[in-house]
């Protein structure tokens, strides 16, 4: 049976997402009922939420959220276990955690598996953990799992600054890869360089694929690890080397392009796959979570990877941190204060 505490209020405040089947979804700051964890859950007391491109398109009616998922918007939180489902042993009450959620995250209170709930990193504030879940098991799933990235490898990163950019860049310079970096001004390049990439590209200024031909030597990136989409997937082919792996996670310029050339593709070999963590079972992202943990904590403890706040609005101030991600002018984390 569930253990919970008594004190725990039947209602809660949440952000909610009123209209986003219209495309024009407004985010509403009202009272909710309290969620109760299920066999295998947690109820974790919520103290800051981090704020990602996925909610945006949750609002604006392009991302909705899977099946027996909550409606709320919010894929990774940090907080106290408040309450434990039947059957979890591996957490208790007042544990200082940060989890991933199928969402519910903009709220005094969400529910997620128990499995995928990590502790928060000796050190680490509240806030930064916040902004931790999603990124890192986006950036395993994607460069250690699918693209295999090794020692020797050189990876192509777009959206140096993005949430997910900066802890690539951690996580690759870590094993010991090389990272070259794309971003959209000299202050996010310049941030990209201070976590660990070799070289970072203003491509407003310059062309990404002409400099990485020439860093390169002509030979091309090992990886490239994509979530633009559109017109960058012909470039992103014409700088990758043989049997080079590309992974694409989103597609911020468009799912479609018209003149499409396959041909680098299959001269190089090169592996291409599309992948997205909200779209994963329950077992996977326990599993990465598990593997994370075992893999990374002494270097998280020790700041090899950490997350950079950008910026923490309060939880009435949901909307303009969307605005403030939709205009691009983020480097690092979104923060929502829920406390």
């Amino acid at each position: 049976m569930m253990t919970s505490i008594p004190t725990l209020p039947d209602t809660m405040n949440a952000i909610s997402i009123l209209n986003p089947e219209g495309g024009s979804g407004e985010l509403v700051y009202g009272t909710h009922p309290t969620p109760k964890p299920r066999r295998g859950e947690v109820l974790i007391r919520v103290s800051h939420a981090g704020v990602n491109r996925a909610d945006v398109m949750q609002r604006q009616g392009k991302y909705p959220p899977p099946e027996g998922a909550s409606p709320l918007p919010g894929l990774e939180v940090s907080g106290r276990i408040a309450a434990l489902g039947e059957g979890v042993t591996q957490w208790k009450i007042g544990d200082a955690v940060c989890a991933l959620l199928s969402g519910g995250g903009y709220a005094e209170y969400a529910t997620t598996d128990a499995g995928w709930v990590m502790k928060i990193p000796d050190g680490w504030s509240f806030e930064e953990a916040a902004g931790f879940p999603e990124a890192i098991i986006t950036v395993w799933m994607a460069l250690h799992v699918e693209a295999n990235i090794k020692k020797e490898d050189t990876l192509l990163l777009h959206g140096a600054a993005s949430g997910i950019g900066l802890i690539a860049t951690q996580f690759a310079n870590h094993i010991g890869a090389q990272v070259i970096t794309t971003a959209s001004d000299a202050r996010k390049c310049a941030v990209s360089l201070d976590v660990g990439a070799s070289h970072s590209i203003n491509y407003r200024e310059e062309d990404f694929v002409s400099r990485v031909k020439s860093l390169t030597k002509n030979r091309g990136v090992d990886v490239v690890l994509d979530y633009i989409g559109g017109d960058y997937l012909n470039k992103n082919l014409s700088v990758i080397a043989q049997d080079g792996r590309m992974i694409s996670l989103a597609f911020l310029r468009g799912a479609k392009v018209d003149d499409f050339n396959i041909a680098p593709m299959l001269l190089k070999r090169v592996m291409w796959k599309g992948t997205t963590l909200r779209s994963r079972s329950a077992e996977e992202k326990s599993l990465f979570v598990r593997d994370i943990t075992h893999a990374l904590s002494p270097a998280l403890t020790a700041g090899y990877m950490r997350p950079r706040i950008d910026s923490i609005f309060k939880i009435g101030d949901a909307k303009k941190a969307h605005i403030r991600m939709e205009d691009n002018l983020n480097v690092g984390k979104i923060i929502l204060a829920i406390e």
